[in-house]
C-alpha cells in the first residue's frame, strides 16, 4: 500500500497535475509505512526481506513521488539541464540515504537515524508545496518569494538525509515504548493534533523545528567535541590512558 500510494502520487502529478492530491497520496504512503513495522512488531514477523522491500516502496514514495511534483510544478518550466538534476536530487539523495541504511543495519529497531529519514525530506516538501508555495500570502510574512524557499527546502532535506545528523525514530505505540520515550511521545501526538487543527497548515513548520533541532544538536555536538579535543591536557589524558591500558592487559 506504501509503493501503491507513491505510484498514484507519481501519476496524480505528471497526468493529473493536481500537486495538492499528490502531496496527500505520500502522506498516506507515510502512514502505511508506519504501520508496516508496527504489524512486524505485533506479529514478530521482522525480516531481511521487510527491510529491502520497506526500502524499495520508499525509495519510489518518498523520493521519486516528490522528484515528479517538484519536477511537473516549477523545473519543468526551466529549459536548463540542471534543473533536472535538482528536482531529481530528492531521488537520488533519498536512494543513498536507504542504501546507508541498510548496509549499516543491526537489528530492526532504531532509536536513532543517521541523516534525516527519507518519510520526513519527502512530507517537509510536499507540506511546503501544498501550504505554502501554491498558497505565497503565507510567505509572504516572512518575505520569501515561493521559489526561493523551493530550492531551499529541495536541497535542504536532500543534504540532510545524506548527511551524519542524528534523528530520533519515532516513538512506539506500545506502553514500554511510551515509558522509554514520554517527552517525544508527546511531542508526536501534540504535533499530530496541532496538524489536524490547522488543517495541514503547521505540518511544514512542525517538521521544520524537529528537523533544525537535528542540526542545531549536531552542531552544539561538534563543537563541544572540538572543544575537548582542543584543550591543553587532552593529548595527555589519551596518552595516559593508553599506558593503563598497556599496563593492565600486559600484565
Amino acid at each position: 500500500m506504501n509503493l501503491f500510494s507513491g505510484f498514484i502520487a507519481i501519476k496524480t502529478a505528471f497526468i493529473d497535475q493536481n500537486f495538492v492530491a499528490a502531496g496527500w497520496f505520500i502522506v498516506l504512503g507515510a502512514l502505511f509505512d508506519t504501520l508496516d513495522g508496527l504489524m512486524a512488531r505485533l506479529t514478530r514477523s521482522a525480516s531481511d526481506f521487510g527491510v529491502e522491500l520497506d526500502s524499495l516502496a520508499d525509495v519510489v514514495t518518498f523520493g521519486v513521488a516528490p522528484s515528479s511534483i517538484v519536477y511537473m510544478l516549477y523545473f519543468s518550466r526551466i529549459s536548463e539541464p540542471w534543473s533536472l538534476l535538482v528536482s531529481a536530487l530528492p531521488a537520488i539523495c533519498g536512494a543513498l540515504r536507504l542504501a546507508r541504511f541498510n548496509s549499516q543495519l543491526v537489528g530492526y529497531d532504531k532509536e536513532y537515524f543517521k541523516g534525516l529519514p527519507i518519510p520526513s525530506a519527502a512530507i517537509l516538501i510536499v507540506s511546503f508545496i501544498s501550504f505554502y508555495y501554491l498558497e505565497p500570502s503565507r510567505l509572504a510574512v516572512v518575505g520569501v518569494p515561493p521559489e526561493v524557499g523551493l530550492w531551499i527546502v529541495i536541497i535542504g532535506a536532500s543534504l540532510l538525509m545524506v548527511s551524519t545528523v542524528r534523528y530520533e525514530a519515532m516513538p512506539k505505540f506500545s506502553k514500554r515504548g511510551i515509558k522509554e520515550k514520554p517527552i517525544l511521545f508527546g511531542g508526536f501526538v501534540i504535533g499530530l493534533v496541532t496538524a489536524i487543527v490547522t488543517k495541514g497548515v503547521a505540518i511544514f513548520p512542525l517538521f521544520s523545528a524537529f528537523i533544525l533541532f537535528g542540526v542545531i544538536r549536531f552542531v552544539v555536538e561538534r563543537i563541544s567535541k572540538l572543544a575537548k579535543e582542543r584543550r591543553p591536557g587532552a593529548l595527555f589524558d589519551e596518552e595516559e590512558l593508553e599506558r593503563e591500558d598497556e599496563a593492565t592487559f600486559g600484565a
